[in-house]
């Protein structure tokens, strides 16, 4: 059998690998930032480009899309030619692939920090980006399958299994989730609205940790860990079943992400069911990894390369368990939208993503460099140092998202709830951000030192740009497939390995997500739902700019803990018009789904100025730009006919009436915010979002009488005003609690009236009259009830304490007398 002689490219390799780190560095130094700004909001120096919401979805690109995406590519590029003994298939694809890839994470950066996003989840990139990522993934995925076709190697090794299964999955992932409807150059809408949207961006994004974060890693354990510890892989039958398992039931499980939300409950069941599932085939596989250093373990001791596969794949192991827990219906009943599902996806990507790339690199240096590593001394400190990270990382945010569950389900023995501010829940944990933020801080330095390494080993060798190899030509398989092994069958023939996994990936998506697309019956809709105004739908787009739904979630779940909290729990007919949905996936703010006419427009406008102003202690960084930019509303014709042409029933011709409704609904805004004595014009981007705000929840109350109490019908309870120190001062905690965000912290009034002088808008000013107003609010004004929230001791101590201590004071700046004098 003559033998051939060929080059394997490793100059490929090598790009790819410079783009890992460099790309690195960039997403956790962003990462870093990020967290910095959750208690430290000013950190974003008063930039629009800088704040939390355009900077998180830039760090979650990084790291995935950029980082581990580059680490995956260099991984496969280097693998690949072994496993095939061929070179890639075209010199100008893997060129093509490359620098296309580059190009889109540029992109990226640029319009994430503009503002220009979808919105969805690891989804986020407008439609330009969206083609130009399938077309380069198309490039790579020809040029890997012309590889394999062209191979000297008849048996497809394991590796090559999860390889293709990448390929596949996360191009009919990408192409279905993305299917958006252009407005213009940068602005699009999905083409799916409200639960649809949400089934499918979570089938896409469960799916893309499942095959962009998994199964290709998967890959390059399969190939580098035995080569690392010089042993055959542990089992071929249990890497069968662990690869088929894996991609089978993977797909189905997206719909855990929607637990008690309003996604019907047979396909929430479907996705908890197969999640559970998950936990065979995922530790089937960790155990393959791990006991493939039977004989081997000696090493680890002294390796570096095996310290970091092992723990990676432990951390594999440990979050496809956790997983799996997570989607227990009564465990994500705490866990949803808090921190605890933070720690588990970093206990994923630190540990088993950003642990195996550097295991991988740190083998693949000095072999395309031909040279030794500069440093294992250097490669055992990045490992000390990145697992000491790690725990300074996931711990905290553990303890951070118990805590969160827990203080937001907390009712006292009166049956109220223990802490109806939520941002006292925000602060509870603010120390387990500042260690969380000390321990990324910590991983990065560790990636540090291993750039350095890296940079320190490709600088003593000199790169083998095409690397001589030589094997025997695949001579053509002869004899029936009957008389073999039904999966060696299969693995000799790619294009038909392919079908059968593109097959066993499509069945669950199209079983969960059909029948929401083709079955009316599954989302039925409520009457009093209607489109958004021309303003609010500028201002949800203004929203989504600012990438308001990273701290806020649009979504109340049928808990009495969120009812007496938010309101109504959410429908699924409130969502038909919603392109894209909202829901959000983490809550470091309120939920906003009934946040609608629950505060006056003043209260809002204030709020963006300076969220501390109306909400002591917020950290929520404030948004002046929203306040001085004038409102874009040149494309809202197109944005009108759009919607129409995705179901919105917008009458035919609208687009002409448009902007004379836009500025009428302006108008009214002003109107009001004028009456609070806040001055501004109706061309601004505040406007417009205060509309959006304001709309929020209040479809379902149409047509439904509010119940408001006459007060001054109300019966003045008979009752003395406390005078001893400690109920003054309970009252005064009561105060500080709940009633400066609309009287200020003197009492001197801003959205609600002065409490210091001796004008009174309701009753005479006695302690009687102050506790009917307390106790049944004044909805019309934008004040709430209290007898939900306080008890009625409680009420009567804030109100002996405003007697008491802010009566006939004089703070600065007061606002003006409203009501009557009452001497």
């Amino acid at each position: 059998m003559p033998v051939e002689q060929f080059y394997y490219d490793n100059r490929i390799t090598r790009n790819f690998a410079i783009a890992t780190m460099l790309w690195g560095v960039v997403g956790m130094l962003v990462g870093i930032i990020v967290a910095l700004q959750i208690y430290l909001p000013e950190l974003n120096l008063g930039i629009a480009y800088t704040t939390f919401g355009r900077l998180r979805p830039l760090h979650t690109n990084a790291v995935i899309f950029a980082f581990a995406g580059n680490a995956i590519f260099m991984g496969i590029y280097y693998s690949l030619q072994r496993l095939c003994k061929a070179r890639m298939w075209s010199d100008f694809l893997s060129k093509f692939h490359f620098w296309g890839w580059q190009l889109i994470i540029v992109s990226a950066a640029l319009t994430l920090v503009s503002g220009i996003t979808t919105s969805k989840e690891y989804a986020e990139l407008e439609w330009p980006i969206d083609i130009a990522i399938a077309v380069v993934w198309v490039a790579f995925a020809v040029n890997m399958f012309g590889t394999i076709i062209k191979r000297r190697e008849r048996h497809m090794y394991v590796a090559i299994w999860f390889y293709i299964a990448t390929v596949v999955t996360v191009a009919v992932l990408h192409i279905f989730n993305s299917l958006e409807l252009p407005v213009s150059f940068l602005k699009s809408y999905s083409v799916y609205a409200g639960v649809q949207d949400a089934l499918v961006q979570w089938w896409y994004g469960h799916n893309a940790v499942a095959f962009f974060l998994t199964t290709p890693f998967l890959g390059l354990m399969y190939y580098y860990l035995p080569k690392a510890a010089n042993r055959p892989v542990f089992s071929y039958r249990l890497s069968i079943v662990h690869f088929w398992a894996l991609i089978f039931i993977y797909i189905w499980a997206g719909p855990h992400h929607l637990l008690y939300t309003s996604l019907p409950d047979w396909a929430q069941t479907l996705g908890m069911v197969f999640s559970l599932m998950l936990i065979s085939p995922s530790w089937g596989g960790m155990l393959n990894g791990l006991l493939t250093l039977r004989g081997a373990w000696d090493r680890v001791r002294e390796d570096p390369i095996l310290k970091f596969m092992v723990v990676s794949v432990t951390a594999y192991g440990m979050s496809t368990f956790e997983g799996p827990m997570l989607s227990i219906k009564s465990v994500n009943a705490l866990s949803h939208y808090t921190d605890w599902t933070v720690a588990h996806v970093h206990v994923g990507t630190l540990g088993w993503n950003g642990f195996l790339t550097f295991g991988v690199a740190y083998w693949l240096f000095p072999r395309i460099y031909k040279t030794k590593l500069h440093s294992v001394s250097l490669a055992n400190l990045h490992f000390w140092i990145g697992t000491l990270g790690i725990l300074f990382w996931v711990i905290p945010m553990y303890w951070a998202g118990i805590t969160q569950g827990l203080m937001w389900k907390q009712f006292t023995s009166d049956g109220l709830l223990q802490y109806p501010n939520f941002l006292e829940t925000v602060l509870q944990i603010v120390p387990m951000y500042i260690i969380r933020s000390i321990g990324g801080t910590i991983y990065f330095v560790g990636v540090l030192i291993g750039v350095y390494n890296l940079y320190k080993t490709a600088k003593s060798g000199s790169l083998v740009a095409d690397e001589a190899a030589e094997a025997p030509a695949l001579e053509r398989e002869e004899g029936a497939h009957g008389h073999i092994y039904w999966h060696r069958w299969i693995e000799s023939r790619p294009m038909r390995f392919l079908v059968v996994t593109l097959i066993a990936i499509l069945i669950g998506g199209m079983v969960e997500i059909i029948p929401f697309l083709t079955d009316k019956s599954q989302i039925p809709t409520i009457a009093t739902v209607k489109p958004y105004t021309p303003l609010e739908l500028e201002g949800r787009d203004l929203y989504i700019r600012e990438g308001c739904n990273n701290c806020h979630s649009q979504m109340v779940r049928p808990f009495r803990s969120e009812t007496e909290r938010y309101g109504e729990y959410s429908k699924i007919g409130e969502f038909v018009y919603d392109h894209p949905f909202l829901w959000g996936s983490k809550r470091t703010g309120p939920d906003l789904q009934r946040v609608g006419k629950k505060y006056p427009d003043g209260w809002h406008f204030n709020h963006m100025r300076d969220p501390r102003s109306m909400s002591p202690g917020s950290l929520m960084p404030p948004y002046p730009w929203l306040i001085s930019n004038t409102l874009d509303a040149s494309n809202i014709k197109g944005k009108i006919s759009a919607m129409r042409t995705l179901g919105v029933p917008y009458e035919e011709g609208y687009e002409d009436k448009a902007e004379a409704d836009m500025k009428a609904q302006a108008e009214t805004i002003v109107a009001n915010l004028k009456a609070s004595t806040v001055e501004t014009s109706a061309d601004k981007e505040i406007v417009a979002l205060i509309a959006f705000l304001q709309r929020l929840g209040t479809d379902i109350k149409v047509g439904k009488e509010v119940e408001t109490t006459d007060i001054s019908s109300l019966p003045v309870p008979d009752v003395t005003a406390l005078t001893d120190d400690a109920s003054i001062e309970s009252g005064k905690a009561i105060w500080q609690k709940n009633c400066v965000v609309c009287h200020g912290d003197q009492g001197q009034g801003l959205i609600g009236p002065n409490m210091t002088d001796k004008y009174w808008i309701h009753g005479n000013g006695s302690i009687g009259t102050i506790l009917n107003v307390i106790r049944e609010g004044v909805p019309a004004k934008g004040m709430i009830s209290w007898k939900s929230t306080l008890t009625e001791k409680e009420m009567l101590q804030v109100g002996s304490f405003i007697l008491a201590k802010l009566q006939g004071t004089n703070p600065p700046n007061p606002k003006a007398p409203e009501g009557n004098l009452v001497e």
